[in-house]
């Protein structure tokens, strides 16, 4: 008999709370991954589901997980294949009682669900809700309907109300041998894509995987001290130190929010505490609300009139998509982002919020088209995040004032100097 451990977006050994209960109980534990080819196919929009950035950065978190987890004698199995196809297999070949995993509710993940829960009558299945800061069961409210529509409602009534629990770690176990594994990660040429060179103007040169996470920690708020100055700097452009660039790994769950938190705490008791430690961690309630609003609204967060359900009139026009993407645009700012999206998955917070209000407010195209690309490019990519922020900047979310940037204002206030729009831009379209 063992307990299984299906990993999703939670890729950690460290403070991963369906890893710390199967090791709680008798029985042998066997960690699986399931790189699911549907993630890799195309879109009804053209480009694929997941680019090669996001693809490379997730087998390289996938290749450290596997050896975390042998350090604490637990095989992962990593197939690429869809999960209905794996999971029976293995729960029929080591005799697995319980399914230990992480708790998802977006329309896809939870058809996988259905589709195992299906083939898997006979076995227990035990999901926690482990992406939050806030877990569910303490925020102050009843259920996720009475989610408020706006975040400084919810953001003070969690400061005042919630607590941040624990980190959990595992308990040391009686020597087992590792499970026999034949299993191999794929290649980056296995998933379709040609191996690359990180480009050398990114602002992300990082790697993928929970001891990579640790060590920006590290850098960020202990080497460099940047911490303390989070919020002067968050609205940067340039570099890998502007914002912590946590967002990667919180992203497919290499570290937990939990872990930040306590480590801002620490920083905060041992350096400083300022305005600047504390944004980071309003970034992560931030972070907690657009999980909760997906809670609350479900699908609606993935249809054209979002949550609000207005209706808007949007375009699907072909050639502003090529401009928009290709950094063809009258607007030399968006031009840069979009550029350095292209070329190196990332792109700067202030830079999302712009090429986001143009596409949906300037040139009133279907903002859905705008999240789909951000998914399919951008290293950090999370599914709540990202579809919560862009029906934010359409008009269609959480956003009470429906804002529109001014490009060339934003421009002349993060860009003063241009010299953002000089490292992406060739002169001739500068």
């Amino acid at each position: 008999m063992a307990n299984l451990v299906w990993f999703r977006n939670d890729l950690r050994v460290q403070d991963n709370v369906s890893l710390w209960e199967a090791r709680k109980t008798n029985g042998r534990t066997i960690g699986i991954y399931c790189i699911d080819p549907r993630q890799f196919q195309n879109t009804t929009y053209g480009f694929k589901k997941t680019e090669q950035f996001r693809a490379r950065f997730l087998l390289e978190t996938l290749a450290e997980l596997k050896t975390n987890l042998e350090k604490n004698n637990i095989s992962l199995m990593v197939f690429y294949d869809l999960p209905e196809n794996c999971l029976p297999g293995l729960v029929t070949e080591h005799a697995i009682t319980k399914i230990y995993t992480q708790a998802e509710w977006t329309s896809e993940e939870l058809e996988v669900n259905k589709n195992i829960q299906k083939k898997l009558q006979n076995v227990e299945w035990i999901a926690t809700y482990d992406q939050f800061l806030f877990h569910p069961s303490d925020i102050p409210y009843p259920n996720f309907h009475a989610i408020p529509a706006v975040f400084t409602d919810f953001r003070k009534q969690c400061e005042k109300l919630s607590k941040v629990r624990p980190c959990v770690s595992l308990a040391p176990k009686g020597i087992e041998n590792l499970v026999e594994n034949s299993t191999a990660i794929p290649t980056l040429t296995e998933l379709g894509f040609e191996p690359f060179e990180t480009e050398t103007r990114s602002a992300f040169p990082f790697k993928g995987g929970e001891n990579q996470a640790l060590k920006r920690i590290q850098s960020y708020f202990w080497e460099t001290n940047q911490l303390r100055i989070y919020k002067k700097t968050r609205n940067g452009l340039i570099g890998t130190d502007y914002s912590s660039k946590l967002s990667a790994w919180l992203g497919n769950g290499s570290i937990s929010a939990r872990t930040i938190y306590w480590e801002i705490k620490r920083y905060e008791k041992e350096i400083t505490k300022n305005e600047d430690t504390y944004w980071l961690f309003f970034e992560l309630i931030w972070r907690d609300y657009f999980k909760y609003i997906s809670l609350k609204h479900g699908n609606k967060i993935f249809q054209i009139d979002g949550i609000l359900q207005k209706d808007y009139v949007w375009g699907n026009n072909q050639k502003a998509f090529q401009q928009w993407t290709n950094g063809r645009t009258t607007e030399p700012f968006v031009n840069a982002n979009m550029i350095e999206l292209q070329k190196t998955g990332w792109m700067s917070n202030r830079g999302r919020q712009n090429v986001a209000s143009y596409w949906a407010k300037e040139w009133q195209q279907d903002w859905r088209i705008g999240a789909a690309y951000f998914e399919s490019f951008l290293i950090d990519y999370d599914v709540h995040s990202n579809y919560g922020n862009w029906i934010y900047n359409s008009g269609v979310g959480n956003d009470p004032r429906d804002r529109k940037f001014n490009i060339k204002r934003q421009a002349e206030m993060y860009d003063a100097s241009g010299k953002f729009q000089q490292l992406w831009l060739t002169p001739e379209l500068f």
